[in-house]
């Protein structure tokens, strides 16, 4: 519905957009805001807001608020992104999801070849998520089968992406209705 697709538009207006009119104001008005000033005041806006006052590769922990940057360079891919048009509620994919202790930690597993990441990175929201509405498991089992070096749902969801080599052109049918894009 286009509600619900407003609603999308907005959450990601708010999520990455608003940060970087903080820096802006900051900026404009000579207000000299530190980092961790602008990561306090964007922590106000989102839980996922402060990631983006950095604006570059970094683990994150906490409520989304202490972050560690990282090396990590995806000039050779591309990253397509999937909307279903599906809204997940946070609250409740936080009360399904079944947190297991990994081995290794999400840092040191992004460290690792892209090429590896589909063996060794999961989503945890995934499985509540795609139980609960299985044609978001169909578009991450799509990428891959298109080429998709990695494929995982965004966070809660319902946004699923998918990381390409560069050279690779696949092709994809999704519903009318679906949100779909390179970045």
């Amino acid at each position: 519905s286009v509600t619900v697709y407003r609603i999308w538009i907005w959450d990601v207006f708010s999520m990455v957009l608003l940060p970087f009119v903080l820096k802006l104001i900051s900026e404009k008005f000579e207000l000299n805001l530190s980092a961790e000033q602008l990561i306090s005041y964007a922590l106000q806006l989102g839980s996922d807001c402060p990631f983006f006052i950095i604006n570059k590769p970094c683990y994150a922990t906490g409520r989304g608020e202490i972050l560690e940057e990282i090396s990590l360079d995806l000039r050779g891919y591309k990253i397509t992104l999937v909307n279903p048009d599906i809204h997940i509620n946070t609250g409740w994919a936080f009360s399904n999801i079944n947190i297991e202790t990994k081995e290794n930690s999400l840092r040191d597993l992004v460290a690792l070849p892209v090429s590896t990441w589909q063996q060794n990175i999961v989503n945890d929201f995934e499985n509540p998520v795609f139980e609960a509405h299985p044609e978001i498991a169909e578009i991450k089992a799509g990428l891959i089968t298109a080429g998709a070096v990695y494929a995982s749902m965004s966070g809660s969801g319902s946004t699923v992406f998918g990381i390409f080599e560069k050279k690779a052109d696949p092709i994809f049918k999704f519903p009318a209705n679906y949100y779909w894009k390179w970045v």
